[in-house]
């Protein structure tokens, strides 16, 4: 569980469009886009900016006291992003490369009817004129993430001599992975485009938590019992966490 970090439309009427507001924060004046009927309310922060939203029964003070009251997180990923050396935004298009584990996956964009398809690690989006490829590549990613993913929970559920969970995916900017007793285990999609070493820290982490449903030092005995190179990881993954593209 850890704490560090689909556009859908409905015709014949388009989503309310996001709006441009500021805030005072730590004594910067600091633009955010905010877009109302949100589900709950949320922020997010890459190299658009920082976005909010929130539902429609929420008054605009509790959602700026909201984002005040994460002031210092802010702050500190808006400074991390003016000093990006590389934009994070990927455009899918024929001959994009992406991050895939330890190598790269290269996109081929043909003619289609939004099928998506791998060919080693080549990826192939059979695509219709208006499709929206980034959309498309994003399901392929997670199908094979939920492949690769499923493998290594197997091999570090039996390490513990455990049953394999039910394992689903989840889109979290939060939250490399979580587990519960009831729902199973849910790692983040995102971890295909990280070293697999990486992934494998995160799937022995939540496994753990079967056993230990804590951080207690019981807890982190059983990750170091599968996975004893767990501290150098978990700082990796912090680092690398910023350079993350998106689709």
């Amino acid at each position: 569980m850890f704490l560090e970090q689909l556009k859908l439309f409905r015709l014949p009427s388009p989503p309310p469009a996001a709006k441009t507001r500021h805030l005072l924060i730590g004594g910067r004046i600091i633009d955010y886009r905010f877009k109302s009927g949100a589900k709950r309310l949320t922020m997010t922060i890459d190299e658009r900016g920082l976005r909010v939203g929130a539902p429609h029964r929420i008054a605009m003070s509790e959602i700026e006291a909201f984002v005040q009251g994460h002031g210092d997180w802010v702050l500190k990923k808006l400074g991390e992003l003016a000093h990006a050396t590389q934009p994070r935004h990927v455009t899918v298009k024929d001959g994009t490369r992406l991050p895939l584990f330890d190598g790269e996956a290269e996109v081929r964009v043909l003619p289609g009817a939004n099928r998506v398809r791998w060919v080693g690690d080549l990826l192939v989006l059979e695509a219709r004129p208006e499709a929206d490829l980034a959309q498309l590549a994003v399901r392929a990613l997670q199908k094979r993430a939920l492949t690769h993913f499923a493998e290594r929970l197997a091999d570090y559920t039996g390490r513990l001599d455990l049953a394999v969970p039910k394992l689903g995916l989840s889109s979290a900017h939060t939250r490399w992975g979580s587990c519960s007793k009831h729902g199973g285990i849910r790692i983040n999609w995102r971890l295909i485009h990280m070293p697999a070493h990486l992934g494998d820290y995160v799937v022995a982490h939540e496994a753990a938590h079967l056993l230990e449903m804590n951080h207690s030092p019981r807890f982190w005995a059983v990750v170091d019992s599968i996975y004893p190179g767990w501290k150098t990881a978990r700082s990796e993954l912090k680092q690398r966490a910023a350079s993350l593209p998106i689709l």
